[in-house]
């Protein structure tokens, strides 16, 4: 692949960053992984599931002990709540609280509501392809760093 094209892969990705970085401001204490966290519990909780640390670690592709302290702060903050398996107490649970609910629709529904509006001049294939392309990029990334690192 023309190296100067890789680079302009580059550029995008750094575009992207800046993009992310308009989103509205969050409040004091809260990082953006909460919002994603409390998307995907909320998922699963609709599709029936009670939700797992493990879950939202295969869900984000994140490792569990980084996954496991994000929940742990959430909770301390009162945006989740753990539970014990009434049938294998080893077992923990995690559910979106009344202030995690709140929280998720001010970040995640209302906001890409509204910015559904001003992105629908994009085909949805050129965002499905975007999607991808980000998603073998970083799968790329992250398989050769060590290579890349040298």
């Amino acid at each position: 692949m023309d190296i100067e094209l890789i680079k302009r892969m580059m550029d995008a990705c750094y575009q992207g960053k800046r993009i992310r970085d308009m989103l509205p401001p969050l409040p004091d204490g809260v990082a953006s992984s909460y919002i994603q966290y409390l998307d995907i519990i909320e998922k699963l909780e609709k599709q029936g599931i009670q939700v797992k640390v493990s879950d939202v670690s295969d869900a984000l592709s994140l490792p569990r002990p980084g996954v496991t302290r994000t929940v742990k702060d959430m909770e301390a903050k009162g945006y989740v709540k753990k539970f014990a398996s009434a049938e294998d107490g080893r077992v923990t649970y995690l559910t979106v609280t009344e202030t995690g609910k709140a929280l998720s629709e001010k970040y995640n529904k209302q906001y890409f509501t509204i910015l559904s509006g001003y992105v629908d001049s994009i085909p949805e294939e050129d965002i499905l392809c975007t999607i991808r392309t980000m998603e073998k990029f970083y799968k790329i990334m992250c398989e050769r760093r060590i290579d890349l690192d040298k």
